[in-house]
């Protein structure tokens, strides 16, 4: 797929870990996708690359400073970033920014950003030590 870079905001940060289409059943009243249905998207990212990086389960435990910056559309391919910031005994930040490929454009922008905190659990759902490499 071919993208126009970003025009007034900088490159995604992080990894591409998930990428869907915005669907019509996702609108709310006005026409534009549940910023529920953003935030979970990015929830599932950030589980995603919590996964891979403590190997094995996680779970969120906070979600800091989420902003919506431009409203998501039909049509719009919805692209997950993910950068793990900090890595704890049983924790981990990971900023997550969700972009726009927008549907008649190409035009890749910013749609909203959040710092989620996701604690690495065993098989009884305690927190676990996250080994020290990836």
């Amino acid at each position: 797929m071919t993208t126009t870079g970003p025009t007034t905001e900088d490159k995604p940060r992080g990894e591409l870990t998930v990428r869907t289409i915005a669907m019509p059943a996702d609108t709310n009243a006005n026409g534009d996708i549940f910023g529920g249905w953003v935030m979970s998207r990015m929830d599932q990212a950030g589980g995603i690359a919590g996964v891979e990086r403590s190997h094995g389960r996680v779970v969120t435990v906070a979600v800091e400073a989420m902003t919506f910056i431009r409203p998501m559309r039909v049509g719009d391919v919805l692209c997950v970033y993910t950068d793990i910031e900090k890595i704890g005994r049983t924790s981990m930040r990971i900023h997550i920014e969700a972009w726009a490929v927008r549907f008649h454009t190409r035009h890749m922008e910013k749609v909203t950003d959040a710092t989620f905190t996701f604690v690495a659990i065993d098989d009884q759902g305690k927190p676990r030590a996250i080994p020290a490499q990836a």
